[in-house]
């Protein structure tokens, strides 16, 4: 993996730990991701005159990855309902790059090396023993949490997997995420108010801005995946992404207040070092 492709990961990394704190404060969830979704395609609209219209072949990838995305979506807010941010966040996030290798080897035959399968194995290590013991032991196993998280880890990996060969499959990342953006951002609102009906547009007017800046650090961190999986297997790429736990732990203890045990250090560390391994990798 290149300098490049590393140091754009960490950036993604950083604004996907953002947002989803973002949306951990908020009280209806729901909505507030479902505003999210709608920034995310509004940013992406202005895009869509300077980049080709997908061919055909493409556009089956963007419908999967819509269905799969709003899956993921209703269960990452019950997630974040049932546990907190730094026991649920690492567990979705974590687990997903171990099934992400195994569907990246049997769908596109890529074998990592050594290194990074070790470096893969490490962030994985690190993030479920972040969210299994960061919450201390008598949160220790949340069993509604952690369903619902491994749930969403699943759906990970398979939008990942889904976008990874999208984006190969199009001109070009940025065209595919344009339009990905868009059209997941429309359906998203449209489920979003048939699910609240008027009430949403009082959450809108209320959290806009909060919506805009959210969809923006969204689109441009996962442009930035889809793009380096173009440049790098998709498993390495799936596991840097998932460092996001490192900033989520920042945010957590440091602005959300919650608490940082030996254990949720453990975990960093170790995540720290899978990252270099896949780096080196």
């Amino acid at each position: 993996m290149s300098l490049t492709v590393f140091v754009a990961l960490i950036a993604a990394a950083m604004m996907h730990a953002s947002w989803n704190a973002l949306i951990k404060v908020r009280t209806d969830r729901f909505a507030s991701i479902s505003i999210t979704s709608l920034g995310m395609g509004l940013v992406a609209v202005p895009v869509l005159p300077f980049v080709e219209l997908p061919a055909l072949a493409v556009w089956p990838w963007i419908i999967g990855s819509v269905i799969i995305h709003i899956g993921y979506r209703l269960f990452l807010v019950r997630a974040y309902a049932a546990g907190d941010l730094a026991q649920t966040y690492p567990l979705a996030r974590g687990t997903a790059p171990l099934m992400t290798a195994l569907g990246a080897l049997l769908l596109n035959g890529e074998m990592p090396s050594r290194l990074a399968l070790a470096g893969i194995a490490l962030l994985s290590c690190g993030t479920i023993l972040m969210s299994l013991r960061g919450g201390g032991l008598t949160r220790a196993f949340n069993r509604h949490a952690v369903g619902y998280a491994l749930l969403t880890a699943v759906l990970i990996s398979a939008y990942t997997l889904i976008d990874g060969n999208g984006a190969r499959a199009a001109s070009t990342a940025t065209a595919y995420a344009a339009w990905l953006f868009v059209c997941d951002g429309f359906i998203a609102t449209l489920i979003g108010f048939g699910a609240r009906g008027k009430a949403l547009l009082s959450v809108i007017a209320l959290e806009w801005k909060t919506g805009l800046l959210t969809g923006i650090l969204t689109a441009t961190s996962y442009w930035i995946a889809m793009w380096a999986m173009t440049k790098a297997p998709i498993a390495s790429v799936a596991a840097l992404r998932e460092t996001s736990i490192l900033f989520a732990l920042l945010i957590s203890v440091l602005i959300l207040g919650e608490k940082a045990t030996r254990w949720r250090v453990a975990a960093a560390v170790c995540i720290g070092a899978g990252a270099m391994a896949l780096r080196l990798g």
